[in-house]
């Protein structure tokens, strides 16, 4: 079975690199956890420095870009965690759960290995906040069908707390709405190839007219708003089930 990311995930160790914001926000909701789980962890991201934490992820692309000093990690599939019950304080799962294959079956081994908190950063596909869309609305359906609804985290886990988490307009991590204040960003082939989401659309009229607007000026006019924000909403969000 091959993964995804052994294809588009060749640079995540440079583009993706954790902003120190965000992950103080999941260490927040990892709470007390001395123990802790990584799914679809990708090069490390977010992995907490003071806990013990085992990582998964299917992508031998992946897995090789992980620094020697990160967490032990094991290539393996959400849907068929190699773990006893209740092994866990917490599990987390940063920006994966869309590209499960069994989203649902995949919540519930997180469920089954994990004595306490369930920690998921994810994206709202009902968020109807951002710029981008504009410019590739491509954007929009593909969230549709590949992101679950907060309503599904909820059939899947049971009650869960569920809140914004606002991106600073110099996030570090490259993922596909972090520079929603540097729009010439997405101009960059370099800085597209850290998205799964433009590997997907290639909407080449999109960058064109995304081109256009900004040399001559439109953009800034357009959204001349965000251009005063520190930090702003663009749909993703933290859920934490207890």
């Amino acid at each position: 079975m091959n993964a995804r990311y052994d294809r588009i995930g060749i640079t995540y160790s440079e583009l993706r690199r954790p902003d120190p914001r965000i992950a103080a926000a999941v260490d927040r909701a990892l709470g007390g956890a001395r123990t802790v789980l990584n799914v679809g962890a990708g090069t490390g991201s977010y992995e907490p420095a003071d806990r013990r934490v085992v990582a998964l992820e299917p992508s031998l692309a992946m897995l090789r870009q992980r620094d020697a000093r990160a967490a032990p990690a094991t290539q393996g599939w959400a849907e068929e965690l190699p773990f006893d019950d209740d092994s866990f304080d917490a599990s987390m799962a940063i920006l994966t759960v869309h590209h499960w294959r069994d989203q649902e079956k995949g919540l519930q081994e997180l469920r089954r290995v994990t004595r306490g908190r369930i920690v998921i950063l994810t994206f709202d596909p009902a968020h109807r906040g951002a710029w981008l869309p504009d410019y590739f609305p491509e954007l929009l359906a593909l969230d549709d069908a590949q992101m679950p609804s907060m309503s599904a985290y909820e059939r899947w886990l049971g009650a869960a707390e569920i809140s914004p988490v606002l991106i600073p307009h110099d996030c570090t991590d490259g993922f596909l709405y972090a520079y929603w204040r540097r729009p010439a960003a997405y101009l960059d082939p370099r800085i597209r190839s850290g998205s799964s989401s433009f590997w997907a659309i290639r909407d080449v009229e999109g960058l064109r007219k995304l081109e256009e607007d900004l040399e001559a000026g439109e953009w800034d006019r357009r959204y001349s708003r965000l251009l005063t924000l520190d930090a702003l909403d663009v749909g993703y969000r933290l859920v934490v089930a207890p």
